[in-house]
């Protein structure tokens, strides 16, 4: 894995370490990955599968595919 520097505000910060103090996740790390996996598959999932649009393999299925993996 990368390194990436990510500057949020405060509360943000605050709500994640909330839901580790809960137990949800173990790391900082794990809630923004698990985030940002999940906005990946509704970003790639929705501009593949539009409204009227009839569904077919790509470059971004195979993408949605790789995130199930993880």
């Amino acid at each position: 894995m990368r390194i990436v520097t990510v500057k949020m505000p405060e509360t943000y910060i605050e709500a994640i370490d909330e839901l580790i103090r809960m137990g949800r996740y173990s790391s900082r790390s794990e809630v923004i990955r698990s985030a940002i996996r999940e906005l990946l598959k509704k970003e790639l999932w929705v501009s593949e599968h539009g409204i009227g649009k009839k569904a077919k393999r790509s470059e971004k299925t195979k993408v949605i595919e790789l995130f199930d993996e993880v």
